[in-house]
């Protein structure tokens, strides 16, 4: 969360609850939505590190708010994490080690564990095909990450049917 908050104030300055409304329209509802207590904490701890600084800002009607900005340092940290490559693969997969494990314990079937992930999987790929349809169409962002957690998925469920294959 440290870092997508970092690239919405590289925009300007804003509040945390706006911060909040910018992730859940740009994203839509396919991604998990941070509660705003856990954008407030984020925004501290940002804060105290020094990659941004925030300013009390007066209002008539309401409490004061907290408007934050983003720093020399909080800038350098976004240039970095920009240039940074995602090359983790998927190595630890709890899934995986179930898998693995499931014959020494005597515990658990591992066709069984295969059918069941695979009708999570199809669940969650019916749920993310109805989330796309309903979906603005204008928000590409939001639709090109159902499309990604889709084809991950379908990876996901090519790979069920070779696990399947090798250990029947």
């Amino acid at each position: 969360m440290r870092l997508p908050l970092l690239a919405l104030l590289a925009r300007g300055p804003a509040h945390g609850y706006e911060l909040k409304q910018d992730l859940e329209q740009l994203l839509g509802a396919a991604y998990p939505q941070p509660n705003v207590g856990q954008i407030y904490v984020t925004l501290g701890r940002l804060e105290k590190s020094g990659l941004i600084a925030g300013e009390d800002v007066e209002q008539s009607s309401r409490p004061n708010k907290k408007v934050y900005h983003l720093t020399e340092a909080g800038r350098e940290a976004l240039h970095v994490w920009f240039e940074e490559t995602e090359d983790e693969p998927r190595v630890r997969d709890e899934f995986f080690m179930k898998l693995a494990l499931a014959p020494q314990t005597g515990l658990a079937d591992q066709i069984a564990l295969i059918n069941r992930q695979r009708r999570q999987y199809l669940n969650t790929m019916r749920d993310l095909s109805k989330l796309a349809a309903a979906e603005n169409r204008d928000n590409r962002i939001a639709q090109l990450l159902i499309e990604g957690a889709m084809l991950h998925l379908q990876a996901d469920l090519d790979w069920l049917e070779r696990c399947q294959e090798e250990l029947e």
